[in-house]
């Protein structure tokens, strides 16, 4: 007797409600993604600062619960005053500039002028400011402001909202862990495993050790700028810790331009004593102490991609951007080493 090969509308039909449940569960989880994206910025912040609190929350490994308060509060919470008011300083100063384009224009010709530059500099100079006051100022000032109050809201939302996940992935982290490696077949929970060793020490060398140096260098600079006199302290600490976290980048690249600014304002010899007052304090103990505390930590990813990553992820994403796009470098680099580890063990069965 002849055995029939079911075709493909029988096998659709015999699975019917396995199916519909899948379709009902994908539906359920993409429903989910639409209503937690607005707190996507929280959520990868959260995830950030529970990275950067662990070594302090490994302290207190008997006691799980306070750990994860102590290193929410004395790590994140730094972090969050930082990061929060000097982003909203820096939003505040974007609307005055835009509110008083003839001020801010008039301004920068002033200065231009004093300037000891050839006149043909000058005329590129001054061009360049009017192009510049006649295109994307204007663009800036279209910004409607209710969307701006809501960004605003969903901005202090977000900062509080990555708290309550630091603090929760801190103090239930490894319950989480274990519910993702028992969903997964038993015969591929060894490489899950093996893949989350992988990312775990390669989020690590991205965040723990750049994070704690910028952490103290912006923490630094406040005290360094307050006493030179600069204005809008948290709009430059934050300017600060952002360029020092990203590798390849420092704060060097605040700096400067302020050297720059000093040396037009007060003159050479007061631009110099700043410059070498602020890379002594604020600069020399991440060298000196943090960065070699955590020499064991690397991610052992070229600084290169890492520098590409959080640009590029800023410009995409902004805040939550900002350290996702390495984050999914680091996924893809883990699975890369899984897999190059899966190839040598069967390759070394073979040549037995």
């Amino acid at each position: 007797m002849e055995s029939t090969k079911p075709d493909g509308i029988s096998v659709l039909i015999d699975h019917k409600w396995k199916i519909a449940v899948s379709i009902v569960i994908a539906i359920l989880l993409f429903t989910a993604v639409i209503v937690v994206l607005p707190l996507a910025d929280g959520i990868v912040l959260g995830l950030v600062f529970a990275y950067i609190s662990r070594p302090i929350y490994l302290k207190f490994k008997d006691h799980r619960k306070i750990g994860a308060f102590v290193a929410t509060m004395f790590i994140v919470a730094p972090v969050i005053l930082i990061l929060g008011s000097g982003i909203i300083e820096i939003i505040n100063q974007i609307t005055w500039i835009v509110n008083n384009q003839g001020q801010v224009i008039g301004s920068v010709f002033d200065f231009i002028r004093n300037i000891a530059f050839p006149e043909s500099i000058h005329q590129q100079l001054q061009q360049l400011t009017w192009d510049f006051s006649t295109t994307i100022l204007p663009l800036i000032g279209r910004i409607d402001f209710l969307s701006y109050a809501q960004s605003i809201a969903m901005f202090f939302v977000n900062l509080l909202v990555s708290i309550i996940v630091c603090f929760f992935l801190l103090a239930d982290g490894d319950g989480l862990y274990n519910a993702i490696i028992g969903l997964t077949p038993k015969g591929q929970q060894s490489n899950v495993e093996r893949y989350s060793y992988h990312l775990d020490m390669i989020l690590n060398g991205v965040f723990i050790a750049n994070a704690y140096a910028a952490l103290f260098v912006s923490i630094t600079s406040l005290f360094v700028f307050y006493f030179f006199g600069f204005s809008h302290l948290l709009a430059l600490a934050t300017l600060i810790f952002i360029a020092s976290i990203i590798p390849m980048f420092a704060g060097y690249m605040v700096i400067l331009p302020l050297s720059i600014i000093r040396y037009f304002d007060a003159g050479f010899q007061s631009a110099a004593i700043f410059f070498v007052v602020a890379s002594i304090l604020i600069y020399a103990p991440p060298e000196l102490v943090l960065k070699p505390y955590f020499a064991s930590i690397k991610s052992n990813i070229h600084p290169l991609l890492l520098m590409l990553a959080f640009l590029g992820g800023a410009f995409v994403g902004g805040i939550a951007g900002l350290f996702a796009a390495p984050m999914l470098l680091g996924a893809l680099v883990a699975a890369y080493r899984v897999y190059v580890e899966q190839m040598q063990t069967e390759e070394k069965p073979a040549s037995d």
